[in-house]
């Protein structure tokens, strides 16, 4: 239902933004699952992935694959990082856009003598929960934090924050405003919610019946996730084939397969499957047919490029 991403400096009270909005948004009228996307949920250490501009490049990724594998119109995604690039919130805004929900980016706006104060803070401290940064670590961060823009796509609509003066609460303001705006039923009256709408670019190939297209898109998804998953309990090690159930074909892969390479397939895969004429066949009417055909492709695909 909605993309929300967490925005600000080292230390300026993020994580507690985040928490303070999904309790705000468990305790609303909305039934949408609310879920907060950091790096804590892969159990990665804040300096380590900070220490170099590859390891920075690499939580990224990380952050953003996990986005793109859970964001839907059935949830609220909260991105609990710096997000302190405006070229990296804009490809968020693009998942976002992609699958056509509301999107918006709240800002903790702290000093940055405040955000040095509390990193010092938690350096004395060393609690769980609380890892500060290193020195140098805190300086490059700051130093390269790009604030956000209201008047940019990607940084609009913009709810700010300022812990040092007023705290953090679920009954902050700019927490309220970004509640209202992320839980508000929509009408023909409403004039200040936005609903991302797919480009060309961004929409897979349309068949003539709705199901069919529902049925490949859920299919391909389950594909995709099923291979993910298998990778990620074989940590690295070889698969001898990946069995999605009874009836089904294995998927054979023999070499680690990227979620982009993965997606890319599945997008080529879903526009030539549109294109009837090119194959003489219909486009899959169920689950089973539309995995065994993406399946039969990725094995086909993945053979001719190791």
């Amino acid at each position: 239902m909605a993309l929300v991403v967490i925005c600000g400096q080292p230390c300026s009270g993020k994580s507690m933004a985040a928490l303070c909005l999904a309790e705000a948004l468990k305790e609303s009228e909305s039934k949408d699952t609310v879920r907060i996307i950091d790096e804590t949920l892969f159990h990665l250490d804040r300096n380590q992935s900070y220490a170099n501009m590859t390891a920075e490049k690499n939580l990224r990724g990380v952050l953003r694959s996990e986005v793109d594998r859970s964001v839907s119109k059935d949830n609220i995604i909260i991105v609990d990082s710096l997000n302190s690039i405006k070229g990296y919130r804009y490809e968020l805004w693009c998942l976002a856009r992609a699958t056509g929900i509301r999107y918006c980016v709240l800002y903790c706006d702290v000093e940055e003598t405040h955000c040095r104060k509390w990193n010092e803070e938690r350096q004395g401290k060393g609690e769980k929960g609380e890892v500060a940064y290193d020195d140098k670590i805190f300086e490059d961060l700051v130093r390269r934090f790009e604030k956000p823009d209201r008047r940019n796509r990607w940084d609009s609509p913009l709810f700010e924050l300022w812990p040092h003066k007023n705290g953090i609460e679920k009954s902050s303001d700019a927490i309220l405003d970004a509640v209202s705006y992320l839980t508000k039923k929509l009408d023909s009256k409403s004039r200040d919610v936005k609903i991302l709408q797919p480009t060309i670019a961004t929409q897979n190939t349309r068949f003539s019946e709705a199901n069919s297209l529902y049925e490949l898109d859920r299919a391909t998804q389950e594909v995709t996730n099923a291979i993910v998953e298998a990778q990620s309990k074989a940590l690295g090690g070889p698969l001898n084939g990946i069995s999605l159930g009874q009836g089904l074909p294995n998927i054979n892969i023999s070499r680690s397969v990227g979620l982009p390479e993965l997606r890319r397939l599945r997008r080529t895969f879903m526009k030539l499957t549109g294109q009837t004429s090119l194959s003489g066949r219909p486009p899959p009417s169920d689950a089973d047919s539309a995995k065994r055909m993406f399946v039969d492709y990725l094995n086909r695909e993945l053979d001719t490029t190791a």
